[in-house]
């Protein structure tokens, strides 16, 4: 027997497919239902021409697509622009790193605002092109000579090529768990008017290693021995330049052969750069959990600070004005250390006695980079078991942190983040 169907009348027909809109609409927003969107860990904003030469305007299209969905995917936010005006102290306090794609500033309003930032603990990463200076004197010497280091352009490789670099200093946290080489993305190569390694606020953290030569595919241009520095960071600031940021092109169709991004170990110490200069590589302590993270405050509401931001080994640690900074920031281990900046609080030498300075060094598990609360809000050294104490007693900007016997003194008591 044969049954026919009854046409539904239009306004229940269109009742019951919106009602199956909204089941389906209700299915596919569950996931996100409610759920509030974690701030990010610190914010990155960039900065580009993207005017001149094909292969740097290739790198910043590649730069603007990789590193948002890097940014994504690690917890921090990216946002580019070309307008070279934002470069001002009021947009800057809400960034904690800035990067420069493919050139520098050119005003004298954005030069001033962007070295009052590095002075007050930003974080900074530069690629290749923004470090080129053919003039001599530079037209800008702070950056070139006392920021950079590298004073003018001498020579460039070329063609753009893809070489062995030597990791220079494996301790440094953009370069964590990398070997001893890595193999780079391809880019042409620059050199300096100024050798690095003669620079003690210079910590050249990769170089092109010797199996690498000859460097360069243009016989005119090619490089066939020395010593050529791609990644350093100076001590002083909050700061990371790569040499590369040159893809190699076909310049007659406009198109790109190679990615600046094509090198995993490279990505590597990208992302572990950029998680270093936004204060964010610190680990989380055996057992799991979000490990007690921010400012610690001491003597005279002032805090313990990482003198100029600098993560180098023996570096000092003191008083100084809260700022909020990454060198303020501190991660209150399980396992007892105290940690900023990716290293540890550290008595130098493993010293006991009063007096003995404390400093920023690479975490090394010893007694001499643990500590204890102790009563009246004491922090004791478990190698020395003497006290966290601020140096004079003093409370102004700089004073030193250093270990002495507990007496449970203002200047030795401490409030840590909860």
């Amino acid at each position: 027997m044969s049954r026919t169907r009854t046409a539904l009348p239009l306004p229940r027909l269109l009742l019951r497919l919106l009602a199956l809109c909204a089941v389906l609409l209700g299915f596919t927003a569950v996931p996100g239902a409610g759920r509030a969107h974690a701030a990010p860990a610190f914010k990155v904003l960039a900065f580009y021409d993207g005017t001149y030469d094909a292969a740097h305007i290739s790198f910043v299209h590649e730069a603007n697509q990789w590193l948002p969905q890097a940014a994504a995917q690690n917890g921090f936010s990216y946002t580019a622009t070309n307008d070279w005006n934002q470069l001002n102290t009021a947009n800057l306090a809400n960034y904690q790193v800035v990067l420069f794609l493919d050139n520098y500033p050119q005003t004298a309003a954005q030069r001033s605002a962007f070295q009052t930032y590095m002075n007050n603990g930003g974080g900074w990463m530069g690629f290749h092109v923004s470090a080129y200076n053919d003039q001599t004197p530079s037209d800008w010497s702070w950056y070139h000579e006392t920021f950079l280091g590298t004073g003018t352009f001498q020579s460039n490789s070329w063609g753009p090529t893809s070489e062995t670099l030597k990791i220079e200093d494996r301790n440094h946290p953009s370069m964590a768990g990398l070997p001893a080489t890595i193999t780079s993305s391809v880019s042409e190569w620059y050199s300096w008017h100024n050798d690095l390694r003669q620079n003690p606020d210079i910590d050249i953290l990769a170089s092109i290693d010797p199996s690498s030569f000859p460097v360069g595919t243009d016989p005119n241009q090619t490089w066939y021995s020395g010593y050529y520095p791609i990644i350093w960071t100076n001590k002083n600031y909050k700061m990371l330049y790569a040499n590369f940021g040159h893809n190699a092109m076909n310049y007659d169709t406009n198109t790109a052969l190679s990615s600046t991004f094509a090198s995993a170990q490279q990505n590597q110490f990208l992302i572990q750069g950029l998680k270093w200069l936004g204060g964010a590589g610190s680990t989380t302590p055996p057992g799991g959990g979000n490990p007690p993270t921010g400012a610690i405050t001491g003597y005279g509401g002032k805090c313990v600070d990482v003198a100029g931001a600098n993560s180098a080994n023996g570096t000092a640690v003191q008083l100084y004005d809260c700022n909020g900074t990454s060198a303020q920031s501190w991660t209150v281990g399980t396992d007892g250390t105290i940690q900023s900046l990716g290293k540890c609080l550290d008595v130098a030498a493993a010293g006991t006695a009063n007096g003995t300075k404390t400093q920023l060094y690479d975490c090394n598990g010893t007694n001499a980079q643990k500590w204890t609360a102790g009563a009246n809000s004491t922090l004791v050294n478990t190698g020395s078991g003497k006290c966290l104490d601020a140096t004079g007693p003093s409370s102004a900007n700089g004073t030193r942190l250093q270990i002495w016997s507990c007496s449970g003194g203002a200047n030795q008591q401490w409030h840590l983040p909860s």
